[in-house]
């Protein structure tokens, strides 16, 4: 007697081998409190359109100091402004000193 494994994807039930599956891990979901790990035949990929081109992430820390992310489509974050490309483009950056500082005493 011999023992058989077979893989099958969570989204169709269909049998393949380990090289055609892709492992895709969802972080949010409203359905769900923690990451779930799916087995998705590569050819079913499809089925997740992809928007990341589009797409703006923002992490926002409010006044009490809790942070947050916010994914906001490309078209409304440029919204919020008239030129935001140009604002961004200005905005300091989140590494190193802020610009016009200066190392050590100052003489």
């Amino acid at each position: 007697m011999a023992i058989v494994s077979q893989k099958v994807s969570d989204l169709s039930g269909k049998q393949g081998t380990d090289k055609q599956f892709a492992g895709v891990v969802v972080r949010q979901h409203p359905d769900i409190d923690q990451p779930k790990a799916l087995d998705v035949l590569v050819t079913e990929l499809g089925a997740f359109k992809d928007i990341s081109e589009d797409l703006v992430i923002l992490e926002i820390t409010t006044p009490d100091g809790k942070k947050r992310d916010a994914y906001v489509p490309l078209e409304e974050f440029n919204k919020a402004a008239d030129n935001m490309s140009q604002i961004l483009k200005d905005a300091r950056g989140t590494r190193g000193r802020v610009p016009g500082t200066k190392v050590g005493n100052g003489s």
